[in-house]
């Protein structure tokens, strides 16, 4: 743990990897980007619109190909088990200045510098300011629309835009008269190093390579107006789309997959394990055993207009639209768009740099998806509702979760919801756009009603859950009512070895429910306290801890045994009891971290080195090591440290 204040941020961090300063910015004006309308015509002239205004997603290098498919050592990469909306989120906005116009082409050199290719010039971008580029002693780019940037393994940074195409490397700027006047609308590296570039309006032909400097063109006549997208596969075939065919270039001779006819205009090129896939004018498309298809994203129904592809190192599959970024993993498709925010809904570019960041180009600013220690489940990932109120993981590996509207169980990124008999989802009032991409089903006569609060398990493996209306168990994928056990504000549901379950109510009592429900009731006043908030079971005994402070041991036929503050246990709220591995009971309370073993008591307060005194909770996992929930975050102590 580092104490604030005392990072060196100039020797942590390198370009984009700085924390973000927040500061008072300027917005500029910028151009206003065509209209959807006039790239969504299945003309040719509109397709070569679309090419010039979307043509920012070429950067494909054959490193980032074979991490996309095999993994690389030394790239960090996502998560391929997580949603977009549990990444990390990072918007840089064009509104408050970050670049003027929107952003089509992303890149990396070597230095680490992001390079950003956007309608109205060049940026280099830092992680925390975007600076704009001019060539050095008074040179100029071919033109101020840059539409696609690659980072070449020898350092090259190549820039393509709409009249020319140039290069930057160890302080040397060139520009290629070859292409003086054409569109440049795609770059990839390939395997053997060879840089291959596609544009509109080179007299050799559309497709072109460049060795040492020297630029040699190919397929005079062969693809028609214009090259919409290229990519080279794990197999070494390099793949040109154009707008009513997809050719297998090289090696040996060209194949030509002609669009069927609902088909055409391809964008964009990626792979999966089955073939190659398009995004077309149309809609998705896939190359399998030389037919094209048309090609659907699980779990998502409607029409969307697609723009970019990419294969992150991951696994996952990333598509950009017109309506958003759309990400498929582990055979599901999440949705994150303007609403969730994502700088702008229509998706020009995408880029994974080689921290294994994801970052995503809109005309209006800058995203970036990094992983995270802690991962959030939400109502995006197919919860009912956001807004969790208890956690409980049975044995069974569910993880069941209590919100507003009733029980959700989750299970290998699945949700099944048991409705409450009050739940809004019930009513109709569920937003079943924000269930967009999600796996999840809803149970509405699951005949638990009032919302979950507090979860357990007794010893036959059933999950109980308390609510206003009374105490319920699950079994045969019902929920069932205990009978004799009050409804009301229930803090803690616990089993003990025998088979009874005990019932912390903070109006009613003490409960104790047999394996034959039959049940006791003790009343608070019976013990001297106000209520128990936490319950922990030992030997045919039951320990509680109270809401005014204090541990008691109960047990039928023995007198009470009793900890407070003045026997060293933390002061106020006891919040949680577990035992430890090796049977220490340990207190989480409103002054710190408790200890009880063989009958004394030591509490951890922010005095011998804790952030700070209240504990939430704590558990040991499967390394021994102790985490606590604590007011100023979460904290994990190794247990050797603990114990000294």
């Amino acid at each position: 743990m580092v104490p604030s204040g005392e990072i060196n941020e100039s020797k942590m961090w390198a370009p984009l990897g700085k924390p973000e300063r927040t500061g008072r910015v300027v917005a500029v004006s910028r151009e206003i980007p065509p209209s959807a309308d006039s790239v969504r015509n299945d003309g040719r002239a509109s397709y070569i619109e679309a090419l010039r205004y979307i043509a920012a997603l070429r950067y494909i290098t054959v490193l980032g190909m074979v991490c996309a498919l095999m993994g690389c050592p030394g790239a960090w990469g996502l998560d391929a088990g997580l949603d977009v909306s549990q990444y990390a989120h990072t918007a840089w906005k064009v509104r408050d200045g970050f670049v003027r116009g929107a952003i089509f082409a992303i890149a990396q050199t070597p230095d680490g510098y992001l390079w950003l290719g956007t309608e109205s010039g060049l940026y280099r971008f830092d992680g925390v300011r975007a600076v704009p580029w001019q060539p050095p002693n008074g040179e100029q780019l071919p033109h101020n629309f840059i539409s696609v940037l690659l980072g070449s393994h020898d350092g090259t940074l190549w820039i393509g835009t709409d009249a020319g195409l140039a290069s930057w490397r160890d302080g040397q700027f060139s520009k290629y008269p070859e292409f003086t006047g054409a569109t440049v609308v795609a770059l990839i590296e390939d395997h053997e190093g060879t840089v291959w570039i596609g544009a509109d309006g080179i007299s050799g032909g559309n497709l072109c390579t460049a060795r040492s400097g020297h630029i040699q063109c190919y397929g005079s006549g062969s693809f028609g107006s214009a090259i919409g997208a290229l990519y080279e596969d794990h197999r070494g075939n390099l793949w040109v789309s154009t707008h009513k065919a997809i050719w297998r270039w090289k090696p040996g001779s060209p194949e030509r997959y002609a669009f069927p006819p609902l088909l055409s205009g391809a964008l964009d090129l990626t792979e999966d394990d089955d073939g190659i896939l398009v995004s077309t004018n149309r809609g998705l498309a896939h190359l399998i055993s030389g037919k094209i298809k048309s090609y659907a994203l699980p779990n998502i129904v409607g029409q969307f207009q697609y723009s970019r592809l990419f294969r992150s190192s991951d696994g996952g599959l990333w598509v950009g639209s017109w309506q958003g970024l759309f990400h498929l993993h582990q055979r599901r498709t999440d949705v994150f768009s303007a609403v969730d925010g994502l700088s702008g809904d229509f998706v020009t570019s995408i880029f994974e740099d080689r921290e294994g960041n994801v970052w995503v180009g809109t005309p209006d600013g800058l995203d970036r998806f990094r992983d995270v220690a802690v991962a959030t489940i939400s109502r995006k990932e197919g919860l009912s509702r956001s807004a969790a109120w208890s956690v409980y993981a049975t044995r069974d590996g569910s993880v069941w979760i209590g919100t507003p509207d009733g029980l959700n169980r989750w299970q290998d990124g699945y949700v099944m919801i048991y409705c409450s008999g009050n739940s809004l989802i019930q009513n109709g009032q569920r937003n079943e756009q924000e269930m967009s991409g999600s796996a999840a089903t809803e149970i509405a006569n699951s005949r638990i009603t009032g919302s979950p609060q507090s979860l357990g398990q007794d010893q036959r493996g059933r999950l109980w859950a308390s609510t206003a209306d009374g105490v319920f168990y699950f079994e045969k994928h019902r929920f069932i009512r205990v009978p004799g056990v009050p409804g009301g504000v229930t803090e803690s549901v616990v089993s003990d070895a025998a088979g009874n379950v005990w019932i912390s109510n903070i109006t009613e009592g003490l409960f104790c429910v047999t394996s034959e429900l039959a049940v006791k009731q003790t009343l608070w006043a019976q013990l001297g306290h106000k209520y128990a908030t936490t319950l922990a079971p030992e030997r045919g005994g039951l320990w509680s801890g109270f809401d005014d402070g204090g541990i008691a041991y109960l047990k039928e036929g023995q007198p009470p045994i009793s900890y407070s503050a003045s026997d060293g246990l933390g002061h106020g709220r006891v919040n949680h009891l577990r035992f430890g591995s090796d049977g220490t009971l340990w207190a989480a309370t409103e002054g710190g971290l408790s200890r009880l073993r063989d009958g004394h008591v030591r509490t951890l307060t922010s005095k011998d080195g804790l952030p700070c005194d209240a504990v939430h909770w704590s558990m040991e996992d499967d390394d021994h090591s102790v985490w606590l929930s604590m007011p100023c975050g979460l904290v994990s102590v190794e247990r050797s440290e603990l114990d000294a």
